[in-house]
């Protein structure tokens, strides 16, 4: 059971981690920050084997609507996906993607919604970063420096997402280490070298904790992961760039009560200085952010 004790040994064991403050900077016009008012990403999915349907949108037309309600409930940037991370998704290539993406990313850049686009393949970044996406959330590895250059020559933000393995949708079993943490911050540390090297600004890092990885099925040793990792997302901002976490949803507790532990989670994260939340439940996070905000 997570108690008061816990967490104050936390604080104590990383007090200085604790201070660190993070890089703000503005994207698509919108600045944000990070060190004084987290940020919400809300997620439109393109895609029909995600598993989320209240995201789900199989029209252009839906999809657009959707991302013009996100924003209105608090939405700060809306996260555009056209293919499922789920380990039995079906895969879609290149023009498959394009095809769902790019008339959802243009309207959506002209209603001023800002739009951040999930991909690991360069051809799919390219033809939306050229669309107006402001945010590549690169869920990969492969192809770095093209990636970076694409983002750098666009004036774009990059996420970094913690993947062991190629891409999202080839990963195997989770290497916790010693420190699953620790870990974490030395990819991301060299990620950020890579990326910075090639003229990237603005850069957030993303922990990876809804990943689907083969040794993190288990739902006690699975959600026992995410809330150590959120409740040490302090130690990670030391890199110096905010922290992006996407909220799970541990359905073996919460049943039927589903859309329940997205708001559950955000209080974990807020907890652990978490910077932008992706979010299916905007509202609900929103108004977790805004309760916290006042103690």
């Amino acid at each position: 059971m997570l108690n008061l004790e816990q967490l104050a040994a936390l604080v104590e064991k990383n007090r200085a981690a604790a201070a660190a403050r993070v890089k703000e900077f503005s994207i698509g016009g919108k600045p944000f920050a990070f060190n004084s008012r987290p940020a919400i990403m809300g997620v439109l999915n393109l895609s029909a084997d995600s598993w989320y349907r209240e995201s789900v949108c199989l029209t252009p037309e839906s999809a657009v609507r959707r991302g013009r309600v996100l924003k209105e409930q608090g939405a700060d940037i809306v996260d555009v996906g056209a293919e499922s991370t789920l380990a039995g998704a079906a895969r879609v290539d290149d023009a498959g993607q394009n095809a769902r993406l790019l008339p959802v990313i243009r309207a959506l850049r002209e209603a001023e919604v800002l739009v951040s686009v999930e991909t690991y393949e360069p051809g799919v970044a390219r033809a939306c970063l050229e669309a107006g996406a402001n945010i590549l959330n690169l869920t990969g590895t492969e192809h770095g420096g093209e990636l970076f250059r694409m983002v750098a020559a666009h004036g774009a933000a990059v996420i970094l997402c913690h993947v062991q393995g190629k891409n999202v949708r080839e990963v195997g079993d989770f290497d916790f280490g010693a420190d699953p943490v620790e870990g974490m911050r030395d990819q991301f540390a060299r990620q950020i070298e890579a990326a910075t090297r090639c003229g990237v600004e603005k850069i957030l890092i993303d922990p990876g904790l809804g990943f689907y990885y083969r040794n993190l099925q288990d739902s006690a040793v699975r959600v026992r992961h995410q809330m150590t990792v959120f409740l040490n997302t302090f130690r990670l901002r030391t890199l110096g760039f905010p922290v992006c976490h996407a909220l799970p949803h541990a359905f073996e507790y919460f049943g039927e009560e589903v859309r329940s532990a997205e708001p559950f989670f955000a209080v974990l994260a807020a907890l652990g200085k978490t910077d932008l939340f992706r979010t299916h439940e905007v509202p609900r996070i929103k108004a977790v952010l805004e309760a916290m905000r006042i103690f």
